[in-house]
């Protein structure tokens, strides 16, 4: 895990400026503590800082093979399997990112069809001239790239670009309405005008400061429904599980996971126990708020049960006034998702024992685990309706514009999984994993944990998993009434004191009545920040955080919250001045 960045210029641009190249190492450093590198060759400048996970020794990069040079993020867990694939090369290192510069000499932009893990990839070929970016099918590792003076960057965060002074600052209104409304913002287009997203399973190719060819490799197994009976789907599961939690503990450092009170978690942690001599690291968060929901207990029965080392942290109220300024300050391509509060705490005290956590994203996708894929397929007479249909501020009249193309984005979505053939239950797991992973969970937990230096791993989130699990038939995934069925099934068998059919308890954060504990002191300083004043109107504000009746209302009353910090933060570019209401109060 690390962050890259880089220039592409055109001819006649004035090579890159060293104060630029400055700007984005140091902008990204928290990404890669661990050492910087960079190769500026004509117009062309890459940039990598380092988080050493695998070959601590020789792993530093830029890497350099013939008349090309690679730089990356992320990592690629099938790298001993790609060097035996090529047994008459010769690797200067035992990183795991070196084998993909090798494939790319031989195949050129289709080598990433071979490689297996996360990463985003920018590769210079120093004779045609040419820049090739490439990220990860599922959108795993983040990577930005924008049109500026004089030719192209990117970089591994948006904020990268605003710091170096490339990019304005200055928002996609589009954007703010699905932020505003849905919680996240979908397709390639930003919030920050001019800086995009190469999208999950993109390779880009760049010359002469220009975008000259793109093309994608789509996670989703290519047919329909399988016929396929129970036993044996099962026994699949059960190697394809195992082999990926056995690729994603490949690391040279020490790793652990974060263990919810859910099947993902568990599911992980049992595999985890079965692969490793020593006990498992766990760690798990809960509240201090009466009646929020504490998964804490059943964590630490399934952590037990497995020999696992588990820790729980309590997040209070009081560490969240005093640390959201900088939690939400790392969410530059900003996601609204109230998770992001213990993922930041979890990270920072996992970030004391190890550098590398395994995690339950991409469960509930592969494996059809939310309700409303079960309420998108059924008919309208039976309460069905289309996912994501209502925005938080639907009814909740504080905005000066009622936003209207809010959905625009996510309907494109769910328009091109439908004209795939695929059934209803599997557009609509695709749906989501075009823009809800990638941009709310998936950014989340990169951007918490790599605010900490520790490195956030997805097992599910893996080609052999989605191969033997997304064209399972539908009854696999969700019957009588409940998903992820056949995870549950494997859990079952494997550790049935998990309770995988028990009735989920959910996973909240008890910002909202935080929220209205404060709302009369929140109020008046939400309601006067610019970024605020814009959108809404202040004595509407001020009037909802006095009177939170209801949980929309304690919503609404976060996501203008976390904007007002945000916007203060990342368009206005003023540090955090303390806690929430020294960090508002501030000019």
């Amino acid at each position: 895990m690390c962050g890259i960045a880089g220039l592409i210029l055109s001819t006649g641009a004035p090579q890159p400026d060293p104060v630029v190249i400055s700007r984005l190492i140091d902008s990204l450093h928290h990404r890669g503590p661990d050492g910087t590198g960079h190769a500026v060759v004509g117009r062309v400048a890459l940039l990598h800082n380092r988080l050493a996970i695998i070959d601590l020794v020789t792993g530093d990069q830029p890497f350099f093979a013939g008349s090309a040079t690679l730089v990356a993020n992320g990592e690629v867990y099938n790298y001993r399997e790609l060097r035996a694939a090529m047994p008459g090369v010769h690797y200067a290192t035992n990183s795991d990112c070196e084998p993909p510069l090798h494939y790319w000499l031989r195949d050129g932009a289709d080598y990433a069809r071979e490689l297996r893990g996360m990463y985003a990839i920018a590769i210079h070929e120093r004779q045609q001239h040419s820049v090739t970016l490439t990220r990860d099918p599922f959108g795993i590792k983040p990577l930005y790239i924008a049109q500026v003076k004089g030719g192209l960057a990117f970089a591994s965060e948006a904020q990268a670009l605003l710091e170096a002074g490339l990019v304005q600052r200055q928002v996609r209104p589009a954007a703010r309405e699905e932020l505003l409304q849905l919680q996240f913002t979908t397709g390639a287009e930003t919030i920050f005008e001019g800086i995009q997203r190469v999208l999950p399973g993109e390779t880009i190719t760049c010359a002469d400061g220009h975008i000259l060819d793109r093309r994608r490799i789509s996670w989703i197994p290519e047919g329909g429904p399988e016929n396929i009976d129970e036993d044996a789907a099962l026994v699949r599961l059960d190697r394809a599980l195992e082999e990926s939690v056995d690729l994603h503990q490949r690391s040279d450092v020490p790793y652990g996971m974060f263990l919810s009170g859910g099947i993902d978690s568990a599911t992980l942690i049992t595999l985890m126990a079965r692969l490793n001599k020593d006990p498992v690291r766990a760690y798990t968060a809960g509240f201090d708020a009466p009646g929020a929901a504490d998964e804490r207990e059943h964590a630490a029965a399934v952590a037990k049960a497995v020999g696992a080392q588990h820790e729980s942290i309590e997040v209070t109220e009081s560490m969240v006034w005093r640390h959201l300024p900088e939690i939400v300050a790392c969410m530059d391509d900003p996601a609204a998702d109230y998770a992001i509060i213990p993922t930041w705490f979890l990270a920072r005290r996992a970030h004391q024992d190890v550098k590398v956590v395994l995690t339950g994203e991409g469960g509930d996708e592969i494996f059809a685990g939310y309700d409303r894929y079960r309420k998108a397929i059924r008919p309208w007479w039976r309460g069905g309706r289309a996912m994501w249909a209502r925005g938080s501020f639907d009814k909740v009249p504080v905005l000066r514009v009622q936003p209207s193309i809010w959905r625009d984005g996510m309907a494109a979505a769910e328009a091109r999984a439908l004209e795939s053939g695929m059934s209803r239950l599997a557009a609509a797991q695709a749906t989501d994993m075009t823009d809800w992973l990638p941009h709310d969970l998936l950014l989340k937990a990169d951007r918490c944990l790599m605010a900490h230096a520790v490195e956030g791993r997805t097992p599910f989130l893996d080609k052999g998993v989605a191969a033997a699990a997304f064209r399972l038939p539908d009854s696999m995934k969700v019957r009588d009434g409940v998903g992820k069925w056949i995870l549950r099934k494997w859990l079952e068998k494997n550790l049935p004191m998990a309770r995988p059919f028990a009735p989920k308890q959910g996973f909240t954060v008890p910002i909202g009545e935080w929220i209205k504990g404060r709302g009369a002191a929140l109020g008046p300083l939400v309601a006067r920040q610019p970024g605020v004043i814009e959108i809404a109107h202040p004595e509407r504000v001020e009037a909802l955080f006095r009177d939170i009746r209801r949980w929309r209302h304690g919503f609404a009353c976060w996501k203008l919250l976390f904007y007002a910090l945000w916007h203060r933060r990342h368009i206005l570019g003023l540090q955090p001045a303390g806690d929430v209401f020294a960090t508002l109060a501030a000019p």
